[in-house]
């Protein structure tokens, strides 16, 4: 599999590593010449410096071989000339993009794009989550942050102990996949009670993490 990658950076040069590692055949199109210098003394990679905006420049690095495309470069617009070339233009079967300014998603997502990451929301949603309650043993952003999944441990003083979670006001957008008490898992439904000591797990949107955490264990 060939994946095509247009920009730099410290974190691209990780991805980088990543993928060649896994033997991935890999092209990076950057229009740093000094950037694109280190980064063929530290990878495997085919790097060609080059205007990844320009199509003449993405043509000529192989993009229409390309089974992956990810706009990784600073600007949002600098990755939606790239991504709309790549699908529009070349027919990339599989285009990802780095969304920096969270209000810009539903414009990329308009091109049909396989994907798209914000780290301006997952951050900010990982530092409220941790944040929120120290009850919360672990959480896994998913589906490029736009939903995550949460464990959290009940407090004793919780509101929701001894409540059915049929009586619990949850918002429409949370789920509770699974409750693990006393080393056994439970696939709860609406008329299982939580007890204090229960690990729960719970599936939300971002905007609303901090009403479900609520709901469960109070607020601090």
């Amino acid at each position: 599999m060939t994946i095509m990658i247009v920009g730099g950076g410290q974190e691209v040069r990780y991805i980088i590593r990543s993928l060649c590692a896994r033997g991935y055949d890999v092209v990076v199109v950057n229009r740093n010449a000094e950037e694109c210098q280190r980064l063929s003394k530290l990878s495997k990679a085919l790097i060609v410096h080059g205007d990844g905006t320009i199509p003449r420049v993405l043509e000529e690095s192989g993009v229409r071989s390309a089974d992956r495309l990810l706009a990784l470069t600073p600007r949002d617009e600098d990755n939606y000339v790239i991504c709309s070339i790549a699908k529009l233009r070349y027919g990339v079967a599989a285009v990802f993009a780095l969304v920096h300014d969270p209000d810009n998603e539903e414009v990329f997502q308009e091109l049909g794009l396989e994907g798209t990451f914000s780290i301006t929301v997952t951050i900010s949603s990982l530092i409220e989550q941790r944040s929120a309650s120290r009850t919360i043993r672990s959480l896994q952003p998913l589906a490029d942050g736009k939903v995550g999944v949460t464990e959290v441990v009940i407090p004793g003083t919780a509101p929701s102990v001894g409540r059915a979670l049929k009586d619990i006001r949850f918002p429409a957008s949370t789920l509770v996949a699974a409750i693990l008490r006393d080393g056994e898992v439970i696939v709860p439904n609406g008329e299982t009670v939580l007890a204090a000591g229960d690990a729960l797990s719970f599936v939300s949107l971002p905007e609303r993490y901090a009403q479900s955490l609520d709901a469960l264990v109070g607020r601090e």
